[in-house]
């Protein structure tokens, strides 16, 4: 107790949980976008409990795994080399979500630009199996990323307290901004692709670190922001199209 009041009353600590704090909802926001894309798959009335039941349980496995942190943090311990680079386990869990993410995203792009292929999907024909199917795979995802921002966070401050409470505000956060982003998703089609040309990239940058080739996450946040500033843009054209349409069938 003394030492939460202490860490309350210490600047650098408030310092380092808005930090922290930023730094996972900057972090979540690729978990979010896959969220969105593999729940809008499910039956309307089950698409926000899926959400919710998604992020709820990530939540507690990222608190989960805050509880064994010394261990996490052995997890950058090389356990074998190749090529010259040796492999933690945590480059094996980033290569492996990467390559899961890629495998995902280019079989979601096949369907998009082929929607008549009805070959099987990941996600299973029945209810019950596609809604256990969507949190596995929403936890196996998240699991990637709560290993990689708790080392990061580790990096950043040695306080125990600071680091839970950033990731229960940022999970909140993205339980807040789930069902929004994904309607939104839903409801712009072009949207649904570029969403997916994002986890993509994602999943390649993961395999790229996994191998021990670092890529600036800044530059992958900004590649990101100016695709999606340059899909608004394309947005807003479409839709002053439509009202010039509009207005001059109506006069």
């Amino acid at each position: 107790m003394e030492s939460i009041l202490a860490l309350m009353q210490s600047p650098e600590a408030w310092i380092a949980l808005v930090t922290l704090i930023v730094m996972e909802v900057v972090l979540g926001i690729d978990n979010l976008i896959f969220i969105s894309i593999l729940t809008n798959k499910l039956p309307p009335d089950q698409r926000e409990s899926a959400r919710r039941v998604g992020i709820g349980l990530a939540l507690v496995m990222r608190l989960a795994l805050l509880g064994t942190i010394a261990w996490i943090v052995k997890l950058t311990t090389p356990v074998f080399e190749l090529f010259g680079h040796g492999f933690s386990w945590k480059d094996m869990i980033l290569i492996a979500g990467g390559l899961f993410l890629v495998w995902k995203a280019t079989k979601e792009i096949h369907h998009n630009v082929d929607p008549d292929d009805h070959n099987e999907d990941f996600i299973a024909s029945t209810a019950n199996a596609s809604f256990t199917a969507a949190i596995g795979q929403i936890l196996l995802l998240d699991l990637v990323f709560s290993v990689d921002s708790i080392i990061t966070a580790v990096g950043m401050t040695p306080h125990l307290p600071i680091m839970v409470a950033a990731v229960v505000v940022a999970v909140t956060v993205m339980l807040l901004a789930a069902t929004p982003l994904a309607n939104f998703i839903e409801k712009n089609p072009t949207i649904v692709m570029l969403a997916l040309a994002f986890l993509l990239m994602i999943g390649t940058t993961l395999i790229a670190e996994g191998m021990g080739f670092h890529v600036p996450k800044g530059y992958v946040y900004a590649a990101m922001a100016f695709s999606a500033l340059v899909e608004v843009l394309n947005m807003l054209s479409r839709n002053a199209r439509l009202r010039k349409k509009a207005s001059q069938r109506l006069h």
